[in-house]
């Protein structure tokens, strides 16, 4: 009798909107959105904002339930869709009406449809969805709702392959450097000039403000321009892989790293007092006396003689913030850099509009020299990060991790000492008493000493995974050495033990199954966390052939940052670790390694070139097979160059990642693939 009554009051709330237009109410909102992923794919997103105490139900009902949320896309050639719409985490609960279990959603709905843009043109998503929405008490009608929602195609050089929070984490760092920049002995200074210049050249008070807007727009120009000149001339006549081969050369070859090493030190010698670097003067007298002519001209040669004056401080700033984001993207150094000439010239404008804001600066004093002492620290320290690529990519092994952990131990902790008045430099005033701020930053530089030390043993450190070593190098590694002399203790019992006799009893549990052969190149190249694979593809191939084993494809670099971050955060997460061990064939390719291949081994890239390094020979692999440069990049690949599910790019979502991994291993199983990178 009780499901004939709500079966009945059902039947009425249906009927009850027909009856009065007037009363029509969906207490339901939708609104669309994207997301690129780059290489052309995108997530179209479809949200549902739900009032209280109403729900709305999954797509996964069962039949002989409550009418499900369903979407059905025009037919459209211009995309493909990938796989089919995803949502998020439902309310799962028996229902005693319908004598099952229903999935639904309260306050928010989210349903993803992943699609690939097919040609060059913008296209448009459109189709129509249809839900049912409840409450204790009644239930509304099903309702259709149509969308269309636009994408804009990016070409895979215009894509950020590391994913979002890298790229937004570069613009932070671009901006905090932008702000470092303002306080060294070489730009605060300048801020006085500035509002002289405008105080005085100010006609009236829309041209004053007209000229401080070109100002800042002159600034940002000479530190922008330049880079993206450079990007583009290269990428006009070389194409992408051109670009990506100028970047992957600067960020991996010995010369520039020890050029770019030398200079940090050269740089952190003048911050700590050793001498002085200023350009010649008779360039610098130049700009600044063209800054008199009037008009624009004079506003142009001005912001000309801050960059130039700025350029003995912010010079090794500037090459920080730009060899961070030169890693093969196309946009990201511009963008970095344009972010960091903005914060970098936004103050100068403020006071070139508002020249009364310059009494409320602190005085020029001592404070600036603590400030310039403390860059060249950090200089000291980032400067090891460029000798550390040189070492890791030609196998110099000069810089092991526990040797580059004991250089930034020490230079932060006299940076610590520093701060605590208990080291002076040449042109520091004396410390008789410490104060607040000093005392804060002391503080937080001995936090991080502290929470270096233990990576001297084999903690992962992984808040700094991106700047380090990998965990390989380490020597002092107990738990991978207690893991190697196990290993060894195994396959000495596998080598020596004889067969146990017939009708003894033996141990049912299954070992791990163990490589095919032993991998090429591993004595230079080694995987985190114990795993074992192989770095070179065609003897991977065959193992994952001969185990009938989905192959794991990693490329990877010996400079790349957001590599040693995914291994450091992602791989480390136990169920991805478990399915790389047991499940997958790992093939690491490292695109930047200088090795040079046998001659027989050499080959003719997709630019026609003759590829004869390890690095070389994959890069070209990565471009031409998959269409883009940027790593890290994750492929699940079959036996005949199928990929079993869309690559996967820097992300640190672990379930997502363990997602990944579970879906290409079905695939592999049902013999089902994206495409073949063959064809």
């Amino acid at each position: 009798m009780k499901k004939f009554t709500i079966v009945l009051a059902t039947f009425f709330a249906f009927m009850l909107p027909m009856v009065s237009v007037a009363q029509i109410y969906d207490p339901v909102q939708w609104s669309f959105s994207t997301e690129s992923l780059g290489n052309n794919e995108y997530n179209v997103i479809f949200k549902a904002q739900i009032e209280n105490g109403w729900h709305v139900y999954s797509q996964h009902i069962a039949d002989g339930g409550p009418i499900p949320t369903s979407f059905v896309f025009n037919e459209d050639n211009s995309y493909q869709r990938i796989g089919e719409v995803t949502e998020s985490n439902a309310i799962v609960l028996h229902d005693p009406v319908f004598d099952m279990e229903l999935r639904f959603f309260e306050k928010e709905a989210i349903f993803t449809q992943k699609v690939k843009v097919l040609g060059k043109e913008p296209v448009a998503v459109k189709g129509e969805l249809e839900y049912m929405v409840c409450n204790d008490g009644q239930c509304l009608p099903p309702t259709a709702v149509e969308f269309d929602i636009n994408l804009t195609t990016v070409s895979a050089a215009d894509s950020d392959a590391k994913g979002g929070d890298s790229l937004l984490g570069m613009i932070l760092q671009a901006i905090l450097w932008g702000l470092a920049a303002l306080l060294t002995p070489c730009v605060f200074p300048m801020i006085p000039m500035t509002v002289s210049f405008f105080l005085h050249g100010s006609e009236n008070k829309a041209a004053g403000r007209f000229k401080a807007i070109m100002y800042f727009v002159f600034i940002v120009l000479l530190y922008t321009l330049p880079i993206a000149v450079i990007i583009m001339v290269t990428w006009l006549f070389g194409g992408d892989s051109v670009t990506g081969d100028i970047f992957n050369w600067l960020s991996t070859h010995w010369l520039p790293n020890i050029i770019f090493f030398l200079v940090f030190m050269v740089f952190a010698a003048s911050f700590f007092g050793a001498f002085e670097i200023v350009l010649p003067s008779s360039l610098v007298n130049k700009s600044d006396s063209n800054s008199e002519k009037k008009g624009l001209a004079g506003v142009f040669f001005m912001a000309l003689t801050l960059v130039l004056v700025s350029f003995a401080c912010t010079g090794p700033i500037v090459g920080t913030v730009l060899i961070k984001s030169t890693s093969g993207e196309f946009w990201t150094p511009i963008l970095t850099m344009f972010c960091y000439a903005c914060t970098f010239a936004l103050p100068f404008a403020l006071f070139a509009l508002f020249p009364s804001m310059l009494k409320n600066l602190p005085k020029s004093g001592g404070w600036l020299n603590t400030v310039k002492v403390i860059l060249g620290f950090i200089e000291v320290a980032l400067g090891f990060k460029f000798l550390s690529v040189a070492d890791q990519t030609y196998h110099w092994h000069l810089l092991d991790r526990e040797v580059y952990l004991g250089i930034w131990i020490v230079c932060f902790a006299m940076l610590g000492f520093y701060l605590l008045g208990k080291i002076r430099f040449k042109n520091d005033d004396p410390v008789e008493h410490i104060g607040v701020g000093r005392l804060i930053l002391s503080i937080i530089t001995f936090t991080f000493v502290v929470y270096m030390v233990p990576g001297m043993w084999g903690a992962p450190l992984k808040a700094l995974s991106g700047y380090l070593p990998p965990q390989q190098t380490l020597d002092f590694d107990l738990k991978r050495i207690n893991q190697e002399n196990a290993d060894k203790v195994i396959e000495y019992i596998q080598q020596n033990v004889k067969a146990v006799p017939a009708g003894t009893q033996q141990n049912e549990s299954k070992p791990t199954a163990e490589l095919c052969e032993t991998p090429r190149f591993n004595d230079i190249f080694h995987l985190p966390h114990g795993l074992k694979g192989y770095f070179d593809y065609e003897q991977a191939l065959a193992c994952a052939k001969a185990q009938n084993k989905p192959l794991y494809v990693d490329f990877t670099g010996h400079g790349c940052v957001n590599c040693r971050e995914m291994e450091a955060n992602v791989w480390s997460d136990p169920r991805v670790l478990q399915m790389l061990r047991d499940d997958f064939i790992i093939v690491a390719l490292y695109v930047d390694d200088k090795t040079k291949l046998p001659e027989d081994e050499w080959v003719v890239g997709g630019d026609g070139k003759m590829k004869k390094t390890i690095g070389r020979k994959y890069a070209d692999f990565q471009i031409t097979k998959f269409g883009t440069n940027a790593q890290p990049y994750y492929c699940l690949m079959g036996h005949n160059g199928e990929l079993l599910h869309e690559p996967r790019a820097y992300n640190l979502d672990k379930d997502g990642f363990v997602q990944f991994l579970k879906e290409g291993l079905e695939n592999f199983k049902n013999g089902v693939s994206v495409r073949n990178i063959n064809e």
